[in-house]
């Protein structure tokens, strides 16, 4: 039954943090391209770890996980009026490079298929000529 609990409020979490992020954080700091892909609460209902992801530059991302951090109370406060929690937990950001290792294994991936196709016509002559 917590379990589930849990998952619904990380789910309204990431839904509210998000639309806070977007309409009400006005920080020169945080890109437009930024998304919040999942949200953990701790089983106390006190901390919650907001993983982001951002598309730009290193510096970039270094920036708004930073802004978003200094941020946190402001986002916390904002989100606090749309969801109703006895407390409403302390936000940490983090970014989460999920999609980087995504686009990197596909990047290899594709090295690897393209390889495996130019070795073909070669190992198709070798086995012809036994």
């Amino acid at each position: 039954m917590a379990v589930k609990r849990t998952d619904r409020l990380n789910s309204l979490l990431k839904e509210v943090i998000s639309e806070v992020i977007k309409r009400d954080v006005r920080n020169p700091h945080v890109t437009e391209l930024v998304t919040v892909t999942r949200v953990q609460i701790t089983k106390d209902l006190h901390y919650a770890k907001v993983f982001i992801s951002v598309i730009g530059t290193e510096q970039d991302k270094e920036e708004t996980i930073q802004a978003l951090n200094s941020a946190a109370g402001f986002i916390a406060v904002q989100s606090s009026h749309k969801v109703v929690m006895r407390y409403f937990p302390a936000l940490t950001f983090k970014l989460d490079d999920s999609v980087d290792k995504h686009m990197r294994i596909e990047e290899l991936l594709g090295q690897i298929s393209e390889e495996r196709e130019s070795r073909a016509p070669f190992e198709e002559n070798d086995d012809t000529s036994s």
